[in-house]
């Protein structure tokens, strides 16, 4: 189901400008990695809708996986890690702890004091 969500996620998207700038210049990730970002999420999103549709019938394998990894794809300037809530913040550091400003909007990376 990550799959499919990749639209509303548009991390293959953020990756692709982010390495085609690093790599060959800001107008090529601006203009060729925007295009291949584009590409890769609409790829992503129509492998995982074709994956659930596929999912009760045999074989279980990952699908394209010479183009895609299975694992979802992030900038490599973002790297994932613990949510910040009540049950893994010990609220030593002020007295409170902090957390996503807008977990809910897909992409959100401002985190309110992360000591993690």
């Amino acid at each position: 189901m990550r799959n499919s969500f990749e639209i509303v996620r548009g991390s293959e998207f953020r990756r692709s400008v982010e390495q085609d700038g690093l790599f060959h210049g800001p107008e090529y990730g601006y203009t060729t990695g925007f295009i291949k970002g584009i590409n890769k999420s609409l790829a992503r999103t129509g492998i995982g809708l074709y994956e659930m549709i596929t999912a009760p019938f045999p074989p279980y394998d990952p699908v394209a996986v010479k183009y895609l990894s299975p694992d979802p794809a992030y900038p490599d300037s973002y790297k994932p890690s613990l949510m910040e809530d009540s049950m893994f913040a010990t609220d030593a550091n002020l007295g409170f702890s902090g957390g996503d400003v807008l977990p809910m909007v897909p992409g959100s990376k401002f985190r309110i004091f992360d000591t993690h």
